[in-house]
């Protein structure tokens, strides 16, 4: 895959996108964000795919959406705008693979939209989280004010999104917006590190496990809890639930082949 801002690599079942935009701090523009999607949209075909990791280039993990593109955007056009990068950050949350934020710098704005739509966040000491959009004179528009209040709860993100201010990476764990905090060394390690954790799991289960989650807490728990029959059910249709079960039974390490 070629893109203009995007870096893909592939290897042993785990892609790493870069966002590739430095001298903007990898800032999301209308370019951006349909490469994204392409980008994604590929990645969720690609069976040789696994894991992803999203990262970004230099100082940031994404400072925010493009302000130049936004400002002189009349209300329609920036309702386009914000259907772009919801439905690009909608593919990320409902795609069948587990998605990795390696947070290095930055993620503000749209950046900390990004991270949110991925399913796990780990952060770099150096990075710093914030939706600043009301002191722009705007509201978030990539999902800001529905992921983030899922995800730290009602009381904090109205804080955050009210006052516009940043936090740091360790009062992001302390809030639960990030899994995990490290040294700005080990980033790419620990990502990678979790990403072949999770590739070395039964791929099909993986993936019923993600749908189960993300459709399960947009909805009341006994439909919840029938998602969850389900994604059950259907791993018995597998060979790898077979396998697994077998290694686990002959006390050795399971074989998968994801199918």
């Amino acid at each position: 895959m070629d893109f203009k801002y995007l870096i893909v690599d592939s290897a042993d079942g785990i892609a790493k996108v870069t966002i590739n935009k430095p001298k903007s701090l990898n800032a999301l523009n209308s370019e951006l964000l349909k490469e994204l999607n392409a980008c994604f949209h590929a990645l969720d075909e690609d069976e040789a795919v696994d894991v992803v990791v999203v990262t970004g280039e230099g100082k940031a993990f994404v400072a925010g959406a493009d302000i130049s593109e936004m400002q002189p955007l009349a209300a329609a056009e920036a309702y386009a705008f914000a259907k772009l990068g919801m439905d690009t950050f909608m593919l990320i949350e409902h795609m069948s693979k587990p998605v990795i934020a390696a947070v290095n710098g930055f993620a503000l704005g749209g950046g900390c939209e990004l991270a949110l739509a991925c399913d796990i966040r780990i952060a770099s000491e150096k990075a710093v989280f914030g939706q600043p959009e009301v002191g722009l004179g705007i509201t978030p528009g990539f999902g800001g004010t529905q992921r983030l209040a899922r995800t730290v709860g009602v009381g904090i993100a109205k804080e955050l999104i009210y006052t516009a201010k940043n936090i740091k990476a360790d009062r992001a764990y302390e809030i639960g917006l990030v899994n995990k905090v490290v040294a700005p060394e080990e980033l790419d390690d620990a990502a990678m590190e979790m990403a072949k954790t999770i590739a070395g799991n039964a791929k099909l289960a993986v993936s019923y496990a993600k749908a189960a989650i993300v459709d399960g807490i947009q909805a009341d728990i006994h439909t919840g809890m029938d998602i969850e029959k389900s994604a059950f059910s259907l791993c018995f249709a597998t060979e790898d639930q077979k396998e697994g079960m077998k290694a686990f039974l002959e006390k050795r390490g399971a074989e998968f082949k994801g199918q």
